[in-house]
């Protein structure tokens, strides 16, 4: 199907000549697949792994927090690393070691060799994801045949991450909480034979320079500081001494990060002129909130079906299907609009729609139903946030230089992270709060709605962010304007 739909486009821009570009689609839609489901598939199984490995009520968050650290921040130096040694070097690394550190924690027999394979991971995440993405950005550079791909792209990255509710609720209920780790193994192994048959190798551009290692450790560890901070506040408080420590230190690691890319003379980790494309910075500052919303969406959503309603975790699984078919129907609605209007359209359209499901979240019932006060809300909200992803993630690669796509790539999954880590932690911070410390059904009701509600109003600032810096992206010269889409000129 991928094949005669994207080999036979006449007149298409196809980089990778000796490629498949149907093959390396469905590469990248299993890579985006399985890096979206392992955010969320492990979440169900928590109470079943902390009692076979014989984890602490504060170690187990570490399942979490592990993959979470090592994949926010790597991100950027994943993308570096694509760009500078190559696509496909980086792509069938990550996915080996991605694929050989879920095998590892399946058969964990420690605590500790559980939060190790997770860490592992997320390194493999942080190489792979950047690379599948320039590789789809340079597969697919213009024209229907890029909006179509950013359509399945969409449609796999946030379905990943609605059935690894479903999928992490039947494997918990009715297998073992070791197949939440084996599930990737053979998501893994077909990509990689995938991307080994289609992708074309790349030599990258290693002849660019000495490069910026002392720019490289500044931002990663300043990004790994920077969640590890706000991850920990379940545990330590926004305005306590660690909090603020630890947020301290990140954001002067980071400061001294740019001044490093502003006078070096080595190749730089980012090209700080890169933020000077509106579409580049306007895309990424919407991901960022699109991160939260999407991830406050999950937590609160599969909280309030569970603690509130009652629901078991194959039940809320299943129940969180509606969701993931509501993105992809978004997803191949953008792909038809797509032909007609551009993506800073589709972003107000899309960014609407989601915050209208949010504030619809925002009325839920302590003594309410799955029927009355969920199947609605979740099904506006997907298709909003369908619409919105791929249009984000081609207005940031747009224009950009192909020796940059895998940087331009790694740059917005990164924004997408923080913003979940940032926004996960300040929503559920005030959820918290507004329940007054009380477990009750009414209670927690009242702070679930309130993170919801609280998630329109971000939606909300995401769609004036579209509307304002992306409201007349350039195309740079010699470049069609397909890439920046018709009507946002």
């Amino acid at each position: 199907m991928f094949r005669n739909t994207f080999e036979k486009s006449p007149g298409a821009q196809t980089p990778e000549r000796d490629a498949r570009p149907g093959l390396i689609l469905a590469a990248v839609a299993v890579v985006q697949f399985m890096v979206s489901l392992d955010l969320s598939v492990v979440n169900l199984g928590l109470p079943q792994i902390g009692a076979a490995l014989g984890f602490s009520e504060v170690g187990l968050t570490w399942v979490i927090h592990a993959y979470a650290l090592t994949f926010g921040g790597l991100l950027l130096l994943g993308g570096k690393l694509a760009d500078r040694y190559g696509r496909k070097r980086i792509l069938l690394f990550g996915l080996a070691l991605f694929g050989l550190a879920s095998l590892a924690g399946g058969f964990a027999q420690e605590a500790g060799q559980l939060v190790a394979a997770r860490a592992a991971q997320g390194v493999g995440a942080a190489a792979l994801a950047p690379a599948a993405l320039s590789l789809l950005t340079s597969t697919f550079p213009s024209g229907k045949e890029r909006v179509r791909a950013f359509g399945v792209w969409s449609a796999t990255n946030a379905a990943g991450g609605a059935l690894g509710v479903l999928i992490g609720g039947l494997l918990t209920e009715y297998a073992s909480w070791r197949w939440l780790m084996f599930v990737n193994v053979p998501m893994a192994t077909g990509a990689l034979l995938m991307a080994w048959r289609s992708v074309r190798s790349d030599a990258g551009s290693g002849d660019r320079g000495r490069p910026d290692v002392l720019g490289a450790v500044l931002a990663t560890s300043g990004m790994v500081l920077l969640v590890f901070g706000v991850v920990r506040t379940d545990r330590h408080a926004w305005g306590s001494a660690a909090t603020l420590t630890t947020l301290a230190i990140a954001v002067a690691l980071l400061a001294a990060f740019v001044y490093v890319e502003r006078t070096t003379t080595r190749d730089p980790l980012i090209r700080l002129g890169l933020f000077t494309n509106r579409a580049v910075t306007g895309a990424n500052a919407y991901n960022l909130l699109l991160g939260v919303a999407m991830a406050s969406s999950f937590y609160f959503a599969s909280l309030y079906l569970q603690r509130v309603l009652g629901t078991g975790p194959a039940r809320t699984g299943i129940e969180f299907l509606p969701f993931a078919f509501g993105v992809v129907v978004g997803a191949f609605l953008a792909i038809k609009l797509g032909y007609r209007f551009g993506p800073r359209a589709l972003l107000v359209v899309g960014g609407l729609l989601a915050a209208a499901g949010f504030g619809w979240f925002g009325l839920i019932s302590a003594d309410g139903s799955f029927h009355a006060d969920f199947l609605g809300p979740s099904i506006i909200t997907s298709i909003g946030f369908g619409i919105c992803l791929g249009q984000v993630v081609s207005l940031a690669t747009a224009g950009v230089p192909a020796h940059e796509s895998g940087t331009a790539s790694g740059l917005l999954a990164s924004s997408r992270q923080i913003g979940a880590s940032l926004g996960l932690a300040a929503l559920g911070t005030a959820a918290h709060r507004r329940t007054g410390g009380v477990a009750t059904p009414e209670a927690l009701n009242e702070g679930y709605a309130l993170g919801m509600t609280l998630g329109a109003v971000l939606l909300l600032g995401a769609v004036l962010l579209a509307a304002i810096i992306l409201r007349r992206p350039t195309a740079p010269r010699g470049r069609p304007r397909t890439e920046l889409g018709k009507g946002d000129g």
